[in-house]
């Protein structure tokens, strides 16, 4: 097309030249010379206007391109605009599910941690007091423990609505708050307890240290409830990248079910002494479980009948924030 142009430009040229100069004859170099001028001007004329009609030409077609592909892009644009808008308020809708569910964990993990341990702990001491009934004074040492239970109890139960930490980690160290836990532990059920701490005890997540509480208490609780102990031991060990509490009983053990995978089943034996049910308290070995792996830890079980039962979690040891 380009070069059928030129040749239209140059005969166009040509016959106007002709035509402008007399139409000849070229007889003489004068004659040529004028004729060669006035070609030359008419071709660059011609060629000129040729050429930006052209280059007009070749750009309204590239707008035209160009919108056309701007427009090709709108309609993909609005169309993921869509899919993202409904994809969002799918997203948002998962994390409204998935926030109530766990909203919903954390509050059945708090009430067996405060007002099911409370209320069972209280029970023993009323029925222990009922049982001396006549000794004055081991009759009102049960319903002193009973009545500071209840207000303990409710104490927590109203700090875990509020999603605030444990009283015990408010007012101390996790160390500290182990050990009072573990002592008050003692001296209700009369077992005594040795705890001990290992490595440079350090700050950490609020989280991470309830959990390591809580963990503490609940395996309290089941030594009292299933494994007939007469000590257990609790070690919180502080390791570079890791904490680990561990938590041994002399108590009857059990014969731990195993999973697929070797490892042991979370429902159906009590991670301190016997084999229980959901509704008697199996529910306290999942509670544990989802704590620690809740803080991306994990929680291993170790017993054998009449050979005492052992419980090791281990969170990472991650300091809180704007700490080292």
């Amino acid at each position: 097309a380009g070069r059928w142009r030129l040749l239209g430009v140059a005969l166009v040229a040509v016959m106007a030249a002709i035509s402008q100069t007399g139409g000849g004859p070229y007889d003489n170099a004068a004659k040529v010379g004028g004729l060669v001028v006035v070609f030359a001007i008419n071709a660059g004329a011609a060629g000129a206007f040729t050429w930006f009609g052209w280059i007009s030409k070749e750009q309204k077609q590239r707008r035209v391109e160009v919108i056309s592909q701007l427009t090709a892009a709108n309609g993909k644009l609005e169309a993921t605009l869509r899919e993202n808008a409904a994809l969002h308020e799918q997203l948002l809708e998962q994390a409204r599910s998935a926030g109530i569910s766990q909203e919903r964990q954390r509050m059945s993990r708090e009430i067996h941690d405060t007002i099911a341990q409370g209320l069972t702990g209280i029970i023993t001491q009323l029925q222990a007091a009922e049982q001396a009934a006549g000794d004055r004074v081991t009759e009102s040492r049960h319903l002193t423990a009973a009545i500071e239970l209840a207000r303990e109890s409710l104490s927590e139960a109203r700090r875990s609505v509020q999603a605030m930490r444990p009283e015990a980690l408010e007012t101390a160290r996790l160390p500290d708050a182990v050990k009072d836990v573990a002592d008050r532990w003692s001296v209700l059920h009369g077992v005594p307890v040795a705890v001990t701490t290992t490595g440079a005890a350090r700050a950490m997540r609020p989280e991470i240290e309830v959990a390591l509480l809580r963990t503490a208490q609940e395996a309290l609780a089941n030594v009292a409830k299933h494994a007939g102990a007469s000590r257990v031991g609790l070690t919180l060990s502080y390791m570079e990248d890791l904490v680990t509490l561990d938590v041994r009983d002399d108590g009857v053990g059990f014969a731990p079910a195993t999973n697929g995978n070797g490892g042991h089943a979370t429902h159906g034996a009590g991670p301190a002494g016997a084999h229980q049910s959901v509704a008697e308290g199996g529910f306290g070995l999942a509670a544990m479980r989802q704590r620690v792996e809740g803080v991306a830890g994990t929680l291993e079980i170790e017993s054998e009948p009449r050979s005492g039962t052992a419980i090791s979690a281990t969170v990472p040891a991650i300091p809180p924030a704007g700490g080292s």
